[in-house]
């Protein structure tokens, strides 16, 4: 999440969501810098508003700003008591005197068959369990069960949820449950009710020692980087004889494009004049400002100025020809480190 907007829904304490204006720290890091002001039962109840993945993203941000200095603080706590008295509580629990207007003015049946067409929309709190749950255990869950039930499960999970659970499942299963949930029509609550029951209490069955959270491609890029020169390449090409897109996932983890800004302006300096300008351009359009700039300032002033006016009129880009560009200009990086032309940073002490 870019913003706190995006982590506290607007119903309910929405000027908390302000936290992120001004100087010093932003977006999810305000949001959880305020939260380890609050006591413990003020904080658990803002989280209880939150969806799963926010909770999950906001507590590890809470782990982020473990040390933050009493300016940051200040500056969090200011910018939030601004926005806070900005706002009102205007539309806060209007649902039940728009109901009592209506209700007066047309009369009961009138006004719930009015209500029942203006009404936005809720989210059904079945299933409601099965959000806090990862995608692999809600996939292993279901497999079992008859089509009709994953397809239940599917459709009353978030769609990304949804998704990453249903291609956990068999292939050949998959345009199935897809077919069974765009049939499906309403469930009623007490089968809800009991498909939560049958489900949970099959969790409980399950394994409780928690899911390990290292290993994974990223890790084992990382023992590579902290390898010697050559034995990382040794390594990959030798992997990638056994699983080619393991070796590839592998390789892409080891050295990102962020990564560039650790760099010295030697070294940046020939990786930039061995990049085409067009592949550049598109592949800067994508990266932090402070990267952008310190690859700009190894350039000579004329030709950085050229590359700033070409991508202020290329305009908006899609997002994987940005990261198509800036495998491209990885690529390049790895090239030339291999030859021994240059040296890239962060990968082995002969590196440093």
């Amino acid at each position: 999440m870019d913003n706190e907007d995006a982590i506290v829904p607007a119903a309910q304490p929405a000027a908390f969501a302000g936290a992120s204006a001004g100087a010093g720290p932003g977006g999810s890091e305000a949001a959880a810098i305020l939260l380890m002001m609050l006591g413990d039962s003020e904080a658990a109840e803002i989280l209880s508003y939150l969806e799963p993945h926010e909770v999950q993203h906001l507590g590890s941000a809470m782990f982020n700003v473990a040390d933050v200095s009493e300016n940051e603080v200040e500056s969090v706590f200011n910018t939030f008591m601004t926005r806070n008295k900005a706002r009102t509580t205007i539309g806060f629990g209007a649902a039940p005197r728009i109901r009592a207007v209506m209700e007066h003015a047309l009369g009961a049946d009138r006004a719930e068959n009015v209500l029942a067409r203006i009404t936005p929309p809720t989210r059904s709190r079945a299933l409601d369990p099965l959000r806090w749950m990862d995608a692999k255990t809600i996939a292993a869950l279901i497999e079992p069960e008859h089509p009709q039930i994953a397809a239940v499960v599917l459709a009353h999970l978030e769609p990304p949820i949804a998704a990453d659970v249903l291609q956990l499942l068999p292939a050949e299963d998959q345009p199935d449950l897809i077919y069974r949930v765009a049939k499906l029509e309403s469930v009623s609550a007490e089968a809800l009710e009991e498909l939560e029951r049958i489900l949970v209490a099959e969790v409980g069955r399950m394994t409780q020692a928690p899911a390990a959270t290292r290993g994974g491609a990223s890790e084992a890029a990382k023992i590579m980087n902290n390898m010697r020169p050559g034995s990382d390449q040794r390594i990959i090409r030798s992997l990638a004889k056994a699983d080619k897109q393991l070796a590839q996932r592998i390789e892409d983890e080891m050295f990102i494009f962020d990564d560039l800004g650790e760099m010295d302006e030697k070294n940046l300096g020939i990786l930039l004049r061995n990049i085409e300008n067009d592949v550049l351009i598109i592949a800067l359009k994508g990266c932090e400002e402070k990267l952008r700039e310190k690859m700009l300032g190894c350039m000579s002033a004329r030709a950085a100025d050229s590359i700033r006016d070409e991508m202020d009129e290329r305009g908006p880009l899609r997002l994987a020809e940005v990261h198509d560009a800036q495998k491209e200009v990885l690529a390049i990086a790895r090239r030339l480190a291999d030859a021994g032309t240059l040296m890239l940073a962060g990968r082995g002490d002969d590196y440093v």
